[in-house]
């Protein structure tokens, strides 16, 4: 029996003449931390990250403009070459929200009729309605919220969290992606360039296979013996290559592989899940796609101790690039609010909100005119937009910031992607600044020069 791992593993290295390195990591309990400390006491444990792909329009779901609808259809100047400059905008018109604002919850926050389920769950949201990044193309936007660099590949804040404090399960990767396509920018989204490769998202595509593969077709005794044969010649071959960070990562990818073989097929099983669990995000039994289904598997990687979940909301046809018509906005709604909703609920219901950080957030927002009164579309927009974090170290139930009153710039308090940044790591007791790695002779970090804590949204 597996139960017996342990004294398996200690005879056989009694009996090796190897004594790889891998032999005592098996037989380390799979909740002893790899080393990594933060730089002071974190208010959040790990991270499930909401990357809502495509741009989706503030002005439409998070920051109500009574003035725009009051002034839908007025021609402005806004004296911007970026927009002067762009064929078929010489002229500019206001255009309208297509859904609601209501306020909910004790703090009375207003959000639009396309979130109804998150609308009742904003007592627990800290939400920044100021928001502004340095690109307005889906590549360069996405990039830059993703690694802080909007025109280079650099490291990913996945691989950046996970290369700053480890792992706290040495049978899971410390950094998962949950996608079903691959969003713009592609894998370097969590990708880890620079960093030690080990530290780059582990890609999960939902499926009746998630993670392919990972049925052992050998015996696990025989399978220790020839990792234990295959470590210490690659140990020994790594000796004389001390720097290839590539090396060492196959190495450490070889041991976590290993141990994913006893943890994946149990965390992506939800057979045990309660009928009241699958019905609070929306999913079905035997459901195994969707974002409900990407939403209960991070709560289940967060719970098995995996550092850094993003679920990234992109399908094979559309994603929330409204360009031609804001109305494909009601079904990717659909498919995140109650999913979302029961997330957040699930997680407070565990106990889990208390030491994790939930992140909300698009590349950019939506226009809040367009070059005719009546197109029903919304164009690139990154000089604001929305964004919400909850849960650990996190003022529940505020609005950080605010638009001018058409919702184009912002006007109090603005929150660029470098100090959205530094204000997640900081809530993982990690310094932006301090967090550094030496490569091609310059020391680097995710916020680049740049980034400030937005200490209006901490608790």
């Amino acid at each position: 029996m597996w139960t017996d791992r342990r004294h398996f593993l200690k005879s056989l290295v009694a009996n090796s003449a190897l004594f790889p390195g891998i032999l005592s990591q098996l037989l380390a309990d799979s909740t002893t931390p790899v080393p990594g400390q933060p730089h002071f006491p974190p208010a959040a444990k790990r991270v499930i990250f909401l990357f809502m792909s495509g741009g989706v329009s503030h002005v439409d779901t998070w920051d109500p403009k009574p003035r725009l609808t009051a002034d839908h259809g007025k021609e402005v100047k806004l004296n911007h070459p970026e927009i002067e400059n762009r064929p078929g905008y010489e002229r500019i018109f206001l255009k309208r929200p297509g859904w609601e604002f209501k306020p909910h919850g004790q703090c009375g926050t207003q959000v639009s009729s396309l979130f109804p389920h998150l609308a009742q769950c904003v007592d627990q949201i800290a939400l920044i309605r100021s928001m502004h990044t340095s690109h307005s193309n889906h590549y360069n936007a996405t990039l830059g919220m993703h690694t802080g660099s909007f025109a280079f590949a650099r490291p990913s804040i996945g691989s950046w969290l996970s290369y700053g404090l480890g792992s706290s399960n040495q049978n899971l990767p410390s950094f998962v992606v949950l996608a079903p396509q691959t969003p713009y920018a592609g894998s370097q989204v969590w990708a880890s360039d620079f960093l030690p490769a080990a530290h780059q998202g582990t890609l999960v595509i939902p499926g009746n296979a998630p993670i392919a593969n990972v049925t052992p077709r050998t015996p696990r005794s025989q399978q220790v013996r020839e990792l234990a044969a295959m470590a210490a010649l690659n140990r020994r071959h790594l000796a004389d290559r001390s720097a290839d960070s590539a090396l060492e990562a196959r190495l450490r990818s070889f041991e976590t592989a290993f141990g994913m073989q006893m943890e994946v097929p149990a965390v992506f099983d939800f057979q045990e899940e309660s009928d009241a669990t699958l019905a609070l995000y929306g999913l079905e039994r035997g459901q195994t796609s969707g974002f409900a289904w990407q939403c209960l598997a991070a709560r289940r990687l967060v719970e098995k101790g995996v550092r850094f979940v993003e679920l990234i909301d992109v399908g094979s046809s559309n994603n929330w690039d409204a360009h031609g018509d804001m109305q494909t906005h009601v079904p990717l709604a659909k498919n995140v609010d109650q999913a979302i909703a029961g997330l957040l609920r699930d997680l407070q219901g565990r106990g889990l909100l208390e030491d994790t950080l939930v992140v909300w957030t698009t590349e950019f927002g939506r226009t809040p005119f367009n070059n005719t009164p009546d197109n029903p579309g919304r164009e690139h927009h990154n000089w604001a937009f929305s964004s919400w974090l909850s849960g650990a170290g996190v003022r529940p139930g505020i609005v950080h910031g605010e638009t001018d009153e058409y919702g184009v710039r912002v006007a109090r308090d603005g929150v660029h992607v470098h100090d959205f940044h530094a204000t997640i790591l900081h809530l993982m007791g990690l310094d932006h600044e301090r967090l550094t790695f030496r490569h091609s002779g310059r020391d680097y970090r995710l916020t680049d020069v740049a980034g400030n804590i937005v200490k209006g949204v901490l608790s």
